[in-house]
């Protein structure tokens, strides 16, 4: 235990002369989540629009306003032709299309199914679908208020009355900040210790520590736990600066958060000196521990992509990826309140995680 803690107050020492380490560990994941926060954002607003009218009455004019009341859609066009449809959106003017035909209004007015055309612009498919679902909105508002008549949608056989639970706003910011979190973490977690032990070699100071009268596994302890506690009062200040930036809840308990915090921090720790064990530069370590952080954590974790829709291979591929269980533990805290209880099985896969990181990289390195 002596030996451990000599160990750590060595590293604490070493970080504190050694900025570029502070800068890694405290100030980079803010700058990172202020980057992508502001930058990833699948909300989106003034979709320039263009019009035909070919109906030219109030109950077309209805529903123009609709989609510019909404504040998802500009106007920005109004073509009169297809041939000036096929131009608005080969040049890009308007992102979509409003088609209003003729005879509209004297449909609504018989009490019968009116159409209406919405051309949409397919190139980016995730905008397109999201413009799709902007434009079904506002239609069955201007429907739910024409006193009764439905101009612009199909008649409803079923009242529906949706209701979402946890975010009602369907703000993409609270789906997408948890998993800036995780990713800012893991990747300032794993590149900070897998430089550690890789500037004991390149210092030469590596043999000395190997004629010290102290345990592989102590030495691995002792320089995981300073960069444990920066890298917790990183992402402890990375959360609050995004419950005060970007509006992300916190329903939850504060010590369950922490908790979850530290063993999903635990895990990267050891895979970022499982890194340096094998890399022979701080280089080295440098992108490798970047690259080992990123891809899993970005592609495989649910943070963008869903699992579900991953071939099955690749879904069985994610069961090791470290922070897909962070994702689920930490949005069912910050969004749902859960307890620690109801949390089990991603804290206990965090925790297997941690401990295999830690053991692997304790067995590699008093082999060395």
């Amino acid at each position: 235990m002596r030996g451990l803690w000599a160990v750590a107050i060595k590293e604490m020492r070493q970080i504190a002369r050694d900025r570029r380490t502070v800068i890694v560990l405290l100030f980079l994941p803010g700058a990172f989540l202020f980057l992508y926060g502001y930058a990833l954002n699948f909300d989106i607003r003034h979709v320039s629009l263009a019009v035909q009218d070919r109906d030219q009455t109030i109950e077309s004019r209805q529903v123009i306003a609709g989609f510019i009341r909404s504040t998802y859609f500009d106007r920005v066009a109004t073509v009169t032709s297809e041939a000036d449809v096929n131009t608005v959106m080969d040049r890009d003017t308007a992102r979509a299309v409003l088609i209003i035909p003729e005879g509209f209004a004297s449909t609504v007015r018989d009490g019968r199914v009116a159409d209406v055309q919405v051309v949409i612009n397919g190139d980016n498919a995730n905008t397109a679908t999201t413009v799709l679902g902007y434009a079904n909105a506002v239609l069955q508002d201007v429907a739910a208020t024409a006193g009764g008549r439905q101009p612009a949608a199909q008649i409803a056989m079923v009242d529906v009355a949706p209701r979402v639970w946890y975010n009602p706003e369907l703000r993409s910011t609270l789906f997408l900040v948890p998993g800036l979190i995780a990713y800012i973490s893991m990747i300032s977690a794993v590149v900070s210790t897998a430089l550690s032990i890789v500037r004991e070699k390149e210092n030469g100071t590596m043999e000395q520590v190997r004629m010290a009268p102290i345990s592989t596994p102590a030495f691995i302890i002792g320089k995981t736990v300073p960069y444990l506690v920066l890298s917790q009062v990183s992402a402890m200040l990375v959360i609050v600066a995004a419950m005060y930036f970007f509006d992300l809840p916190m329903r939850g308990n504060w010590v369950a958060l922490f908790v979850v915090v530290a063993v999903f921090l635990l895990g990267a720790l050891g895979t970022g000196i499982l890194v340096s064990t094998a890399a022979d530069t701080q280089q080295v370590a440098f992108q490798a521990g970047a690259l080992i952080a990123f891809l899993p954590t970005f592609i495989l974790s649910g943070f963008i992509f869903p699992i579900a829709s991953m071939p099955i291979v690749l879904q069985y591929v994610t069961t090791v990826v470290p922070a897909r269980y962070f994702l689920v533990a930490l949005r069912g805290i910050v969004l749902k309140g859960l307890p620690l209880s109801d949390l089990s099985q991603p804290i206990l896969a965090l925790a297997i995680y941690a401990v295999a990181s830690l053991g692997l990289s304790s067995l590699r390195l008093s082999r060395r």
